[in-house]
This record gives structure tokens, C-alpha cells and sequence, in this order.
């Protein structure tokens, strides 16, 4: 499997990094996660932290290619969510701790992406986004309605306002899981905490594979400092993993 990668995690301007981001290689497969603790909630970063190690843990035991990629990657939001549920069972509902997540499985030639809340992952060739997922959110619901635009969205006073999460209560939350989606040589693929593609647009996002640049680390934290600096002095932290797809 031919592939770059690359990991950015900026603080912005908070007091602390609740993201967690990792992305992960085999011979066979590589796997990329984020996970964005909630910050009004207690211990955001811990719920991060640990929805994360449960999934990596996951794919570094299980046999590479994996057999059910659609049917791993249930299984590893709903294993990470019940931990995260056993981190707040001494608190009390409104404040236990809860995170959003996108994680995406590259392996034989495809990619599969799950993603529960508002993080995001972004299907990039030649210099435009292809596809995007779908936040689980109030806003997302209007856009989809033609309610607003997308432009508008950046600005309503519901935009952070996310309808499911790992962690809380605990029942399995909702989740969107994609069949395979084909990769073609040159492809990136980019997974990011809200922090990061909140006040960009598409054609933003898609500069992280515009073609002549050719340094996915470099551009992935181009793609962070705009965002920082589009969204200051009120920057959330700013996190994304990102994967150009060269051929198996």
C-alpha cells in the first residue's frame, strides 16, 4: 500500500486540547482517527483519549485487510462509546463525558468512513472536494431541507449545537457508516475536528490536495494556520488527520 500521512493538533485559543488524533499503518490497511472531547463537559479530553485507544487498540489486533470493514467500524464506535459511558457513571447525566469522532479505513484500493457528531471527513482529487460526510446536527438537517446555505450555516447561532456523541448516556448513538468509496491515484483524504473546518469552505479544505502541492505535512498545517487565523480570537482546537492513496 503506497500512502502519505500526516497528524496536526493545535490548541487555538483555549486553555487546553481536548482532540485526540492518530492515524494508524499496516502493511495491509491504515486507519485514521479523531476524536473532539466536548468542551462543555467534564473531561472532554479523556473521553477523547479514550474513544481513541479503544478503536487503535481494535485495529491493531484484528487481521489486516479487515473481513467486515463496515461491521469493525460499528463495532469499534459502539466498544468506544461504552467506555466513554463508563467514565461518566458517577456523574451525573448533563455533565459525564462525551466526544464526537470521524475515523476512515483505507485498505484494498477503497476507503470506509464512520463519523458520530459534527468531526468531519473529506474525499479531495485534483484540487476539489468529491464528497464530504454529513454532521449529525441541527444545522446539517436545515442545510439538507435548502432551509440555509452552507454559508449561512457558519453562522447560526445553532451551529454547535451536535445531535449524538460517543459517551453519556447509554444507549449506541446514532452513526454514519459509507459503503466503500473508490480511491484514485492522488486522492487525500482529511478527517478533522469541527475546529478545523469551521469558517473554511470547501474549496478551502480541498487545498490540502491541490495539485503542484505536493507535501501533505505542509499542507495539512497550511490548511490549520488558516483555519487558526479565520477563526481567532475565538479559535476552537484545530485537529485533522489527512491521507494521499498512491495504489496498493
Amino acid at each position: 500500500m503506497q500512502i502519505e500521512y500526516a497528524k496536526v493538533s493545535a490548541l487555538g485559543d483555549r486553555q487546553d486540547n481536548q482532540d485526540r488524533a492518530a492515524v494508524v499503518v499496516s502493511e495491509n490497511a491504515a486507519l485514521m482517527l479523531v476524536f473532539d472531547g466536548m468542551g462543555g463537559h467534564s473531561d472532554g479530553a479523556r473521553a477523547a483519549e479514550t474513544g481513541l485507544k479503544v478503536v487503535q487498540d481494535m485495529f491493531m489486533a484484528a487481521d489486516m485487510p479487515i473481513f467486515d470493514p463496515q461491521g469493525f467500524l460499528y463495532m469499534a464506535l459502539s466498544r468506544a462509546h461504552d467506555e466513554v459511558v463508563g467514565l461518566g457513571e458517577d456523574v451525573a447525566v448533563d455533565f459525564r463525558p462525551r466526544a464526537t469522532c470521524a475515523i476512515c479505513l483505507v485498505q484494498e484500493g477503497g476507503a470506509f468512513w464512520a463519523h458520530i457528531g459534527d468531526s468531519r471527513i473529506y474525499q479531495v482529487r485534483e484540487g476539489r472536494v468529491l464528497k464530504r460526510s454529513r454532521d449529525h446536527s441541527h444545522v446539517e438537517v436545515l442545510i439538507q431541507e435548502g432551509a440555509i446555505t452552507e454559508e449561512e450555516a457558519q453562522d447560526h447561532p445553532m451551529r454547535n449545537f451536535v445531535e449524538c456523541c460517543i459517551g453519556g448516556d447509554a444507549p449506541v448513538p446514532d452513526m454514519s457508516i459509507t459503503n466503500q468509496i473508490e480511491l484514485e491515484h492522488g486522492d487525500v483524504l482529511l478527517a478533522c475536528s469541527d475546529g478545523l473546518w469551521s469558517g473554511l469552505s470547501d474549496d478551502d479544505m480541498a487545498e490540502i490536495g491541490e495539485p503542484g502541492k505536493d507535501n501533505l505535512v505542509d499542507n495539512l498545517k497550511a490548511l490549520s494556520i488558516k483555519a487558526l487565523s479565520v477563526n481567532s480570537p475565538y479559535s476552537d482546537n484545530t485537529t485533522g488527520t489527512a491521507l494521499r492513496w498512491f495504489g496498493s
